[in-house]
């Protein structure tokens, strides 16, 4: 069988050219990140435009799933044929899904577009951390990876800002447009001046069945969990076909990569202690992330009365808090050398966090509520790029680019999983607190599901009381469920073995 060689050890890339490249690393994560959240303000407006509610969702799962199905893809081609033509390859991708979501005249084109758009976005969100591994050596890496991590903060609330102020503005459409010069100036600073490592000429095998399966896993396991307890039911002949589904692809994907050649997620990485632990946290830290994150604007509105631009900005304290943890620990860990400490705080942090936010109740003051989710930034800003730094240092050169890819794809699965479980039973619990507490002619589906912050507002007194009660007494208790797991990712990463970073690029990892 024939198998990749290391990248030869390279000469250190001087400062400047670092500078230019890793500034051009950072436009393309923005891109793919803000592309997760921009449309959630716009798409009341898109809907009314393209006259397709029903297929709303899709606006965001035909993103979410192409850009994850395609990240072992890249980590796997980047390792095999080099990262800087595919890199700027996936930028183009993107570009192109953005300009037919940008012509888009149905939700059907509209879809489209977003769906290529993930095609090149996943490319985009794990290229990126491959070529800092590529350039940059882990000992300096630390404050890369936190300038990375503040680039999701970064998105995480100016996506939802921008969605609105090019709705109210120039268009929705805008917000595709400007992805192209965005996306023009990376391309002119990787061809320009990213240099990547010399590799020996090989000849790629591609592991062609091992890419479908792993696609179909990924696809059903996305879909069962967007879908179950919200468009369908968890009892329903959909969802249990996709479960099916996922566990038939993943044991045949199993098998497959078992006697691939060049295998698209070698099973050899599962046998890496450091990477089992800090992939394991790095699912964990997305499950606390979105499960939270993707439900407490709208705790906020229902709650508090403001509305939703008010809310997007009551969530500043989280995104403030995980983009200063992010740099100060990258700093930290540059300084020192040292990395295993700073997660391991970081998910008991988390943890903390997850349990002062179950305690909420619809009286806590709202400076409270922020002071909690500051925390919960902190912890999480601590845990996550520092985990990507453990896998790559404990990985060969070789597979870098794939140990990178496999420690994001189970992090955005950790992702759809908390969102969609947290949300099925937020919903499960609602509906049974308002049918156990309000009249019984207020208790249908239909006027439950109908529900907005403002009418809510204009409801009567005993009604609307009820009603903020039951949206907090559904929510906040499931942060205690998650509570324990985020401390558990504590625990498990007090076994990575804390080796040495490496202070050459190119060099095999310490042992």
């Amino acid at each position: 069988m024939t198998r990749l060689a290391g990248a030869r050890p390279t000469a250190p890339a001087s400062a400047q050219r670092v500078r230019l490249v890793f500034a051009g690393l950072v436009v393309a994560k923005l891109l793919a990140s803000l592309d997760q959240t921009v449309f959630s303000t716009a798409l009341p407006t898109i809907v009314g435009e393209l006259d397709g509610a029903e297929h709303v969702l899709w606006v965001t799962t035909a993103y979410v799933l192409a850009s994850t199905v395609v990240l072992p893809v890249y980590g796997k081609l980047g390792d095999l044929i080099g990262r800087k033509r595919l890199f700027i390859t996936a930028i183009g991708i993107f570009m192109l899904g953005s300009v037919v979501g940008g012509i888009a005249d149905s939700m059907g084109v509209l879809i489209a577009g977003r769906a290529v758009q993930g095609l090149g976005g996943g490319g985009l969100m794990v290229l990126a951390w491959a070529i800092i591994a590529d350039i940059v050596p882990a000992r300096q890496r630390g404050r890369y990876a936190g300038v990375m991590g503040a680039v999701f903060a970064v998105s995480s609330v100016a996506g939802p800002l921008l969605g609105g102020f090019f709705t109210d503005g120039p268009g929705w459409r805008w917000a595709f447009w400007m992805n192209l010069p965005l996306g023009s100036v990376a391309i002119v600073l990787a061809a320009a001046f990213l240099r990547p490592p010399v590799r020996p000429r090989v000849r790629a095998r591609i592991d062609l069945a091992g890419i479908a399966l792993l696609s179909v896993a990924a696809t059903s396991m996305v879909l069962f969990t967007t879908w179950g307890g919200t468009t369908y039911g968890w009892g329903s002949p959909v969802i249990l076909g996709l479960i099916i589904a996922t566990i038939v692809s993943t044991g045949l994907f199993i098998f497959v990569e078992f006697w691939a050649a060049e295998p698209v997620l070698p099973l050899t990485l599962f046998r890496n202690r450091n990477f089992v632990l800090a992939t394991g946290a790095g699912l964990i830290a997305g499950i606390a992330l979105f499960g939270v994150l993707a439900y407490m604007p709208t705790h906020l509105q229902m709650v508090t009365g403001v509305g939703a631009a008010h809310a997007g900005l009551l969530m500043i304290p989280a995104t403030a808090a995980v983009l200063l943890a992010s740099i100060g620990s990258g700093q930290i860990v540059t300084r020192t050398g040292h990395y295993k400490a700073i997660p391991i705080i970081g998910m008991f942090v988390t943890a903390l966090s997850l349990f002062l936010l179950s305690n909420l109740t619809a009286q806590t003051p709202t400076w409270i509520m922020c002071l909690y989710l500051a925390l919960m930034g902190t912890g999480l800003g601590m845990s996550t790029q520092i985990l990507i730094l453990i896998v790559q240092n404990s990985t060969p050169d070789a597979i870098v680019g794939v140990a990178t890819s496999a420690n994001t794809f189970f992090r955005e699965i950790g992702a759809a999983f908390g969102a969609a479980v947290v949300g099925s039973v937020f919903v499960a619990r609602l509906s049974g607190i308002l049918a156990s507490t309000l009249p019984g002619e207020a208790t249908g589906s239909t006027w439950i599901n109908s529900l907005t912050p403002k009418i809510v507002t204009g409801l009567p007194t005993l009604e609307r009381t009820i009603v903020v009660a039951a949206y907090n007494d559904a929510l906040v208790p499931i942060f205690l469920l998650i509570a324990p797991i985020a401390a558990l990712a504590g625990v498990m990463l007090m076994f990575v073995v804390e080796r040495p970073l490496a202070t050459r690029v190119g060099g095999e990892p310490s042992t």
